[in-house]
């Protein structure tokens, strides 16, 4: 079996700018929603927030060091919204246009490549309470004007575009869950609209770059789609699990690469269908350029003699799982990438988020050897090689997470990076997993 990866294939990792940015008041940036929510008491753990999270901000340049050191030749990182349009729209805030042209040079003088997220959850606070944030068409449009305005300042050295992250997360969770900012527990037709509009401010987003891209650019949209592996490889459980995912997906991927919404869907909405209209579904199903899917467990399924024809198996206590309490199922990776190209084939594919929250500890002698994430990446790399070997255009892959940061509600208890931060004095150390990986891309093979 051919175990080396593609000479061009892209070894990356990946952040997001809330969780790791800090400087939240300095050089003229706007409130975000995230920078209100995390101060609703008891929402974040141990209420913590991200006013100075890794202080990416004023230490970029020693971490894009660490990422030479590590060897990686690409970055997927997102930009703040509210640090180049304060209040989302109107005037243009040059201190926040001039911190990722400082971070886009230092990149590429490392051989770096730039993957960047417009939209990594953190909206203008001013927004939200305008218009509403996502419940609103306004902010679609919006986002498409301040997607022109960064593809145009970045896009003579960035090629690589993704418009949002996870849409499920700042819409179902923050709406209806009350999990993600901006909160709320609203109805079940509010939240679908949300997702709607979400989707349509990434049709408007693709048209806004296309249009303002001074050299080729490739877009996608970064999605966490629901994961399914069959129970084991027999051909009535992989067809199960193919249908699953399809079930899983409709609301948000399907729409996206199909742009019609699914009769059975509409049939379960019903009223709680968002409005919308077909020029929306051309806009938001432009012809993509990649996907980008991001990964942590998966569902297993099998066939059943049922309606739907099969049937969701509960894990077992004792199956293996990370610190999150999420079970570790690497053939769900596998599973995303054969299923995503029986539906759509040929479209190039990038693992843009992939990793595991560790119980990390430090040794007396300042190590960490997290081996338990080892043996993660090591799994799900496998995966990754056994697709391409399939000749599944998977072009890249993206560790979750270059540093330990703000994890969303958990706030800063639960730990992903490859490379530890001590948030008493910022230092970064690289742990164990950190070489690892670093060893896999020299080698261009799974260790």
């Amino acid at each position: 079996m051919d175990t080396i990866f593609p000479e061009d294939f892209k070894w990356g990792a990946a952040t997001a700018s809330y969780q790791i940015e800090g400087a939240y008041d300095e050089d003229g940036r706007g409130l975000s929603v995230w920078d209100v929510f995390s101060r609703r008491p008891g929402k974040i753990m141990n209420n913590d927030n991200g006013d100075i999270a890794c202080d990416h901000y004023h230490r970029y340049k020693e971490d894009v060091r660490i990422m030479k050191e590590l060897g990686l030749n690409a970055y997927r990182f997102s930009i703040a919204w509210p640090r180049i349009l304060p209040t989302g729209e109107g005037k243009i805030n040059r201190k926040g246009i001039d911190f990722y042209n400082r971070l886009i040079d230092e990149l590429l003088e490392n051989n770096i490549e730039p993957f960047i997220t417009l939209f990594h959850w953190d909206l203008p606070q001013a927004l939200e309470e305008k218009y509403g944030g996502w419940r609103s068409k306004t902010v679609s449009k919006l986002f498409a004007e301040y997607a022109g305005i960064v593809v145009k300042e970045y896009s003579d050295r960035v090629k690589y575009w993704a418009t949002m992250n996870e849409i499920i997360c700042f819409t179902y969770l923050a709406h209806e869950l009350d999990k993600h900012a901006p909160g709320g527990r609203e109805p079940r037709k509010v939240t679908n609209q949300t997702i709607h509009n979400a989707l349509l401010g990434h049709g408007l987003a693709y048209t806004a770059i296309r249009q303002n891209a001074k050299k080729e650019a490739k877009i996608g949209l970064v999605e966490v789609p629901g994961a399914v592996f069959p129970i084991y490889d027999a051909e009535e459980h992989i067809e199960a699990a193919r249908k699953a995912f399809f079930d899983k997906n409709q609301a948000i991927l399907f729409p996206l690469m199909t742009g019609k919404y699914n009769e059975e869907l509409v049939r379960l909405l019903g009223a709680d269908m968002p409005d919308y209209n077909e020029e929306e579904m051309k806009i938001i199903s432009q012809p993509l350029d990649y996907i980008g899917y991001n990964n942590y467990f998966g569902t297993p399924i099998r066939a059943a003699q049922n309606e739907k024809g099969y049937e969701e198996v509960s894990i077992p206590s004792s199956f293996p799982r990370t610190e999150m309490g999420w079970a570790i199922t690497p053939r769900a990776l596998y599973y995303i990438l054969k299923f995503s190209n029986d539906f759509f084939p040929g479209l190039p594919i990038y693992i843009t988020e992939n990793g595991i929250a560790c119980d990390d500890r430090e040794t007396e002698g300042g190590e960490i050897l997290d081996i338990d994430r080892i043996e993660y990446l090591r799994n799900h790399l496998q995966q990754c090689k056994s697709a391409i070997n399939e000749g599944i255009p998977l072009k890249g892959y993206f560790v979750w997470s270059l540093l330990d940061n703000f994890e969303w509600s958990w706030g800063y208890s639960k730990r992903f990076g490859i490379v530890m931060v001590n948030y008493s004095n910022m230092a970064r150390t690289i742990k164990l997993s950190g070489r690892y990986y670093s060893g896999v891309i020299k080698s261009g093979r799974v260790l």
